[in-house]
């Protein structure tokens, strides 16, 4: 394993891919540190995996540079080829070999034997939970299961940098779940990762950083409350009831944190900032004014109301 001499792990600068009169990536600039993991977020068709397969070095760009610790990546690198563990959304293991089998045949193709491979091999069978099962042939295994043993597999040789591709896909929610429980011990461990993905709450639970990929562009890139900020940064609040309305709609647009009123049929539609700080203050303030509030729900911007104010459409459009 080579050393990691920078402060980013990764580092991808003015990244350009082009199929003929097609450009599928553009301009894609972004970095990873140690225990870092960084989110592509998008539709399918983004751009993504053709993103991290030339951050892979699977494809060569036709502009810009991948940087992988230090060294720039291209097909025919093989330094920092060693530090990456790629996990594709294709499944690649072998039905008729067990669980253990499956590792210890990859291992060895990474360079680990004897003792060392069997100690990794256990550790990373407790990490993606399959220890119990590591004796079965993964034939047997189901959909899930067979995702984590994936994931298993990229993680043998301690990489440096975790390229994950949509790892969830297709998965039952207690799958996906353990999956997302083992993506998240890999940053505390100092791992980079570079997770893809077009679930939001997926997104917005594992990375730290995340980048908002439409149509081979980077829309926006920050923290989710930086993304979140893009929406201008507010809240709604729905006040169902009775009574008075009218009479409380023209007192709560007094209120400071208030910027907008709307009517409908059964309540009121609020525009707020930081909505949980403001609700006393709206609730009092609508029963002073006559309106008797029978329920109250807090709608807060989340990364597909970020998506769709920068693009114009839902994530999964």
């Amino acid at each position: 394993m080579i050393e990691v001499l920078t402060k980013d792990v990764l580092d991808v600068s003015g990244l350009v891919k082009r199929y003929g009169d097609l450009t599928a990536v553009d301009d894609v600039s972004f970095h990873i540190r140690a225990g870092e993991t960084y989110g592509l977020l998008g539709p399918n068709g983004a751009g993504k995996t053709t993103i991290i397969s030339m951050v892979a070095g699977l494809i060569p760009a036709s502009e810009g540079t991948v940087r992988v610790a230090g060294r720039d990546m291209t097909p025919s690198e093989t330094q920092a080829k060693r530090i990456i563990g790629l996990v594709p959304q294709e499944l690649a293991i072998y039905p008729d070999l067990t669980g253990r089998e499956n590792l210890k045949f990859f291992g060895r193709l990474q360079g680990l034997s004897g003792k060392r491979l069997t100690e990794r091999t256990n550790e990373v069978l407790e990490l993606i939970g399959l220890s119990d099962r590591a004796g079965d042939l993964t034939k047997k295994y189901s959909g899930g299961m067979k995702r984590r043993l994936n994931i298993g597999i990229g993680l043998l040789h301690r990489p440096s940098l975790l390229i994950l591709d949509e790892p969830t896909v297709g998965v039952d929610p207690q799958s996906r779940n353990s999956i997302l429980e083992a993506v998240e011990k890999l940053s505390v461990e100092g791992m980079a990762v570079l997770y893809t993905t077009h679930y939001m709450e997926e997104a917005e639970r594992l990375c730290d950083r995340i980048a908002v990929i439409d149509e081979g562009r980077i829309q926006a890139e920050g923290t989710r409350d930086q993304l979140i900020t893009l929406t201008g940064g507010v809240d709604r609040i729905n006040l169902r009831g009775g009574g008075n309305m009218s009479r409380a709609a023209e007192a709560l647009r007094m209120l400071p944190a208030v910027q907008r009123v709307d009517k409908d049929g059964t309540g009121l539609m609020l525009t707020v900032s930081d909505g949980p700080t403001a609700l006393a203050g709206i609730v009092t303030g609508a029963g002073d004014a006559g309106m008797s509030v029978t329920s109250v729900e807090i709608v807060r911007p989340d990364l597909e109301s970020v998506f769709l104010h920068l693009t114009g459409k839902a994530l999964r459009d």
